[in-house]
């Protein structure tokens, strides 16, 4: 898996992103390619705005316990699984302006470092190690950016 945290692996993602044009088609789902990169926006949103609100008693104990290993834990995504409802993207969506938020989105992952994400607050998992926001970014992207092709 790649390490965002890490030049090359930020690199790697940015290369592959590079490949997607508007006319992308997935290999599997439903969305199309400028739903994925909002999709996986989502993911960013929540590490660094307000834009969702924190999962609080028997939601995040829940989370933690049922859903928290298959997000941060090393075993691949299945295709066409199942999604929380905050990442359910309808309606199209620009292309490019998705395309530019989720380089921005990685590039200020790789700037901050592992070192900000040590212990940092998940809205839905409470505090995270580096390591497990690193595979909870480099998972999701890697399952979209191979649902496209790419």
């Amino acid at each position: 898996m790649e390490n965002i945290f890490e030049k090359k692996g930020a690199d790697t993602f940015i290369e592959r992103i590079n490949k997607l044009n508007q006319d992308s088609s997935p290999e599997w789902g439903k969305m199309d390619v400028g739903q994925m990169l909002a999709h996986c926006n989502v993911a960013f949103d929540m590490a660094y705005t307000d834009k969702y609100p924190k999962a609080g008693g028997l939601k995040k104990f829940l989370l933690k316990l049922f859903v928290k290993n298959a997000v941060v834990g090393p075993k691949a995504y299945p295709k066409n699984g199942r999604t929380a409802p905050e990442f359910i993207i309808s309606g199209q969506r620009d292309f490019n302006q998705e395309k530019q938020i989720i380089l921005d989105y990685i590039n200020k992952t790789n700037n901050l470092g592992a070192s900000h994400f040590e212990g940092k607050e998940n809205i839905n998992f409470g505090a995270l190690s580096s390591s497990e926001w690193n595979t909870m970014f480099s998972k999701h992207l890697d399952h979209h950016l191979t649902q496209f092709g790419v």
